[in-house]
């Protein structure tokens, strides 16, 4: 029987020091890209791909994302109070309803590894998806959504990849690949964050999972790998020397690294320009900037 994907795995434990002092007090995960705090991105591209249980793995200092996705009634009633139905509208679909989200406490920061391991009471024997809320993916079809839709043909586990410069490959987790068919590839092994010159490929893991429960078994048994962390990549990797598939899947769309500032600059302004109320204004900005820039030099 083939199985479906219903449950995604969050980690948010993160510390976010890259952002600091912004992040002294407010978690990395609710910094707003244009409107929408990061969380919200990866929620709503969990829901469109048709998850139905969310589980978040936390830490000390992020109560704010709790109090996110729960209902806010003063604030429901004054929108409503006020007839400003279309913010009340925008505020209600941020809700997510009585045991749809879970949370569970990543006490040692131990790798991404560990954070999907500290899920396993709640994923049980099942196939789930991990995503990564710094990773923000803008597609016409998001992106998770088109990952599901080809675990249902595959059923084996899948990682969301695309191409990077050769420069670039030592700061992720790269496929070693055994046959290209186009949008998939099959892999034969995974090196994270190779040294310089020693990556198998260009292709590189990015934040996007579809799992088999197989892959929580492994994480019991993994010791610490690159960085002195609990290393999923080595854990998808241990289903490939054990005979099952790992897949590379290139997804359509354009990936924002939001962890780091620039990146996170960059899917701001992206994000902003493909908003009709904010594109014109924005955009005769930008070509002013520009032009200012040109004529100085």
């Amino acid at each position: 029987m083939r199985k479906k994907v219903t449950k995604a795995v969050f980690p948010v434990a993160g510390m976010g020091t890259r952002f600091l002092p912004a992040t002294k007090s407010v978690p990395k995960e609710i910094m707003t890209l244009v409107d929408r705090p990061l969380i919200q991105y990866a929620i709503d591209e969990a829901r469109a791909a048709g998850i139905k249980e969310f589980i978040l793995v936390t830490s000390r200092g992020k109560g704010a994302l709790e109090d996110f996705f729960d209902h806010a009634p003063t604030l429901e009633a004054e929108l409503r109070k006020k007839g400003k139905d279309e913010l009340l509208n925008i505020v209600k679909n941020t809700n997510m309803e009585s045991g749809a989200i879970a949370y569970i406490r990543q006490h040692k920061a131990l790798g991404l590894g560990h954070a999907v391991w500290c899920a396993k009471r709640l994923i049980g024997n099942e196939p789930f998806a991990v995503i990564l809320p710094d990773d923000v993916i803008a597609a016409e079809k998001p992106c998770l959504q088109q990952m599901v839709e080809a675990f249902e043909e595959t059923q084996g586990n899948i990682v969301a990849a695309m191409e990077v410069p050769e420069d670039k490959a030592s700061a992720y987790g790269i496929l070693d690949v055994k046959d290209d068919m186009g949008s998939m590839v099959s892999v034969k092994g995974m090196v994270e964050k190779p040294a310089k010159g020693e990556a198998p490929s260009n292709l590189a893991v990015i934040g996007r999972y579809i799992l088999t429960p197989k892959v929580l078994q492994n994480l019991n048994k993994m010791k610490s790998g690159a960085g002195g962390e609990i290393q999923l990549t080595d854990a998808i990797a241990a289903e490939i020397n054990e005979g099952r598939d790992v897949f590379g899947f290139r997804f359509n769309g354009t990936r924002f690294d939001c962890g780091s500032k620039a990146g996170f600059l960059q899917a701001t302004v992206s994000f902003a320009l493909s908003r009709p109320d904010l594109k014109d204004e924005l955009s005769r900005y930008l070509h002013e900037v520009v032009a200012l820039e040109n004529a100085a030099e």
